[in-house]
């Protein structure tokens, strides 16, 4: 999956909780995500000049807009490990990103159906 068609599901699902979703999808809009959530930090906090201030608030807004599918994207890539989405609490927990890290990245997606849809691997990507 490209870095294009990844971000097109990601949006379309926007509030998709279901299903599953794999990992290329998933880094590829997480590279996107972290990407515009570095905007606001990229700029001089302490600049009071127009532009910065226009960037930094454009940033802000786009990385609000995009945590709710990245929330949904991340639901969906537990699920292909064949987790399920409350295991994103984790984020709350000290070093329980280091736990989900190794589920996005260490965890292949299950290779049969399971509890949250068919497999991925046997679909071609057709987006």
């Amino acid at each position: 999956m490209s870095f294009v068609q990844a971000v097109r599901v990601c949006l379309n699902k926007y509030l998709t909780f279901s299903g599953r979703a794999r990992r290329s999808e998933f880094w590829w809009f997480a590279l996107l995500f972290i990407g515009v959530s570095l905007i606001p930090t990229s700029q001089n906090p302490f600049a009071a000049s127009g532009i910065d201030a226009a960037l930094t608030f454009v940033g802000v807004l786009l990385s609000l807009a995009l945590l709710l599918p990245f929330v949904a994207v991340s639901s969906r890539r537990l699920h292909d490990t064949g987790r399920s989405g409350w295991w994103l609490l984790l984020y709350l927990v000290p070093f329980g990103q280091l736990v989900l890290l190794v589920f996005f990245i260490g965890q292949d997606g299950v290779p049969v159906a399971n509890a949250y849809g068919p497999s991925l691997k046997s679909v071609t990507d057709s987006y």
